[in-house]
């Protein structure tokens, strides 16, 4: 490399090339060659066959029907016996010549266009009632233009709790998105197929819900990469009591990650919602219908089943049919219009919850099925007064003498 450039600086001062290669011990092939090439010299391998020539075609076969079958399996297939990790780099040289490419465009946000929404799973157990705890989601949903982040706790991932969730959401944001960006969650839908009022949902908001295709998660990258942020700076050394408390300390947290600026648009979210809130839809005055629905009649054993736990009823209505209402903090049943049960939802599976009031009503109930009192104006016993049968026959006192 030094004499290569030697050769050039020299050559470059008009330095005759027989007297360049007199003094470097070189011949005048050599510094011609050096003079008229475009960069350094350097060492270049012939290419040859090697131990993965014989095996080339039939990789490139496998990789053709499955392009992401891992390297051991392709060894295996094949009967490669050699190197695994030369074998693996042989492979995933090949590997990119069968991958399809998926471009990703750069997608730009109107204000009040869309919100995208997501579930996440922070990686610490939340305590529950029952002295046992769990994993559970967090719904999140951003705001795509403004990056306004709005995220809550909530007991399950189905339908009617991310309804419920949304509307919750929806309301602290206090403008509807005119588009709600999923993805494949089922609890939404799968497919072209919506879940069970998830399209009344939609229509009572006046939006439109946006479920994804997979392998696409740009498209939903806003919300995702806020999933990120909130275990890198949320989490770190956090401990919660409850899912109440997570709610207040995440919320709390929220509205200082709300004025922070974001990379990417330069900005803080809370300067920007307002733009986005003035190009979105108006809320509802009110939506009904909404949570965990559903009517039964109540039988002896007087308590009705919401998700996994069952709730105690007023034994009264046993017998008659009862409407079951719940949202993300209450249960409430009602029997004619008449409110017969009303409990704190429990998040803990598989409880039982009892009204001490409901346990009363039925000792008196079930102690008054058991002594039944006698009809009024019974007969005391089973005594007569024999002269009633005198009469009966047209006998008396005269004719027996």
């Amino acid at each position: 490399m030094e004499d290569w450039a030697l050769i050039r600086r020299l050559s470059a001062e008009g330095v005759p090339k027989a007297r360049i290669a007199a003094r470097l011990g070189i011949s005048r092939t050599t510094v011609v060659k050096a003079v008229a090439s475009d960069g350094p010299p350097r060492y270049e391998r012939k290419a040859g066959p090697t131990s993965f020539t014989p095996f080339e075609e039939r990789v490139r076969e496998l990789l053709v029907e499955t392009p992401d079958m891992p390297a051991t399996v392709v060894a295996e297939r094949v009967g490669w016996t050699g190197s695994i990790r030369w074998f693996r780099d042989n492979v995933n040289r090949l590997r990119v010549e069968q991958r399809r490419p998926d471009p990703a465009d750069r997608l730009s946000w109107s204000p009040g266009d869309a919100a995208q929404c997501d579930l996440w799973f922070p990686p610490s157990k939340i305590p529950l009632e029952n002295g046992t705890s769990t994993l559970l989601p967090v719904l999140v949903i951003t705001a795509a233009h403004s990056r306004f982040i709005c995220a809550r706790m909530i007991p399950t991932r189905k339908t009617e709790d991310l309804l419920l969730g949304t509307w919750e959401l929806v309301q602290q944001l206090g403008r509807v998105p005119r588009r709600l960006i999923w993805d494949n969650e089922a609890g939404i839908g799968r497919g072209n197929r919506r879940a069970q009022g998830v399209d009344e949902f939609a229509g009572m908001l006046a939006t439109r819900v946006v479920q994804l295709k997979p392998r696409d998660p740009e498209s939903k990258g806003v919300v995702e990469r806020r999933n990120g942020f909130f275990e890198t700076s949320f989490m770190p050394g956090r401990r919660f009591a409850s899912p109440a408390d997570f709610n207040a300390q995440f919320s709390h947290w929220l509205t200082g990650a709300n004025q922070r600026i974001v990379r990417t648009i330069k900005a803080k979210p809370a300067d920007l919602v307002d733009a986005d809130r003035a190009a979105m839809l108006p809320l509802p005055p009110v939506i009904t219908q909404l949570g965990w629905r559903c009517q039964t009649r109540l039988g002896r054993d007087y308590y009705v089943r919401l998700d996994t736990s069952d709730y105690s009823v007023d034994p009264t209505a046993i017998g008659g049919m009862v409407a079951v209402a719940a949202d993300l903090e209450r249960v409430r049943v009602t029997a004619n219009g008449r409110l017969v049960a009303n409990h704190d939802r429990r998040w803990a599976r598989g409880l039982t919850i009892t009204d001490p009031a409901h346990l009363a009503t039925a000792a008196r109930l079930r102690y008054d099925y058991q002594h039944p009192r006698p009809p009024a104006g019974a007969d005391e016993g089973l005594a007569r007064d024999l002269a009633d049968y005198d009469r009966a026959f047209g006998l008396d006192q005269a004719g027996l003498r």
